[in-house]
């Protein structure tokens, strides 16, 4: 189901869609919650309120969650060599994972339909690197204009796609299933649509200037065909 969630929101048409990757394009948010899961299995008594801080701050990238557990949580010194063991241990548990993901529903679909018809973009919190890897091996670079990730903030990534761009940013949507998405869209003056998974709790609720909330990118299709007709 897509609703429109706040009425004083005047759709307009699309020019630009930039997405995230992590559950919009793929399904692999479960796929960090287990390797967060794994690298903090040494911290029984704290696993849970790691997990649930992994959870809650989805679009982060994980170097500013690792810190923030060690600092926060666990309340221990994190040196840089424990930063890069965590760091490198987490991308061996993940590459191959994504790389095997299924799409979310539609997403295949919408992207073979529209990435001659818009300017498509990715915005994501995973290591730029590891991401242009993941896309190579799926076949994915094809579709975009830009493919960026951390350790640069999210909303930096926005304000430089507008930049560059000839058109104008009012026409801009960034798809994310994050509330830090929400927030980089509103920092960077981009309209934003949530992406919330069928069958899971809203995590935008309360929050104001949602254009539309989506359950998967037929749902991203039939809007934007909406607001073009």
């Amino acid at each position: 189901m897509m609703f429109r969630q706040d009425p004083k929101t005047t759709p307009g048409p699309v020019t630009t869609v930039i997405l995230d990757c992590d559950g919009v394009i793929l399904e692999s948010v479960s796929v960090k919650t287990d390797a967060f899961a794994e690298l903090f299995s040494f911290a029984a008594g704290k696993k849970e309120e790691i997990i649930a801080y992994h959870l809650n701050n989805g679009g982060m990238s994980r170097y500013d969650k690792f810190r923030y557990i060690y600092s926060d949580i666990l309340k221990q010194p994190l040196t840089e060599s424990r930063f890069e063991e965590l760091s490198h241990n987490f991308a061996s548990l993940v590459h191959q994972n994504v790389v095997r993901s299924p799409f979310v529903v539609g997403a295949e679909e919408f992207l073979e339909s529209y990435h001659n018809r818009l300017a498509l973009h990715v915005v994501s919190a995973t290591p730029e690197g590891e991401l242009l890897e993941i896309f190579e091996e799926r076949n994915l670079l094809r579709y975009f204009r830009s493919v960026h990730g951390a350790p640069e903030k999210k909303a930096v990534h926005l304000r430089n796609i507008a930049s560059r761009s000839s058109c104008d940013p009012s026409t801009f949507i960034f798809v994310g299933d994050a509330r830090n998405d929400y927030s980089a869209a509103k920092e960077a003056g981009i309209r934003f649509i949530a992406r919330i998974k069928e069958d899971e709790p809203d995590r935008f609720m309360g929050l104001a200037g949602i254009e539309y909330r989506i359950n998967n990118l037929q749902d991203l299709d039939r809007y934007i065909r909406d607001v073009t007709c």
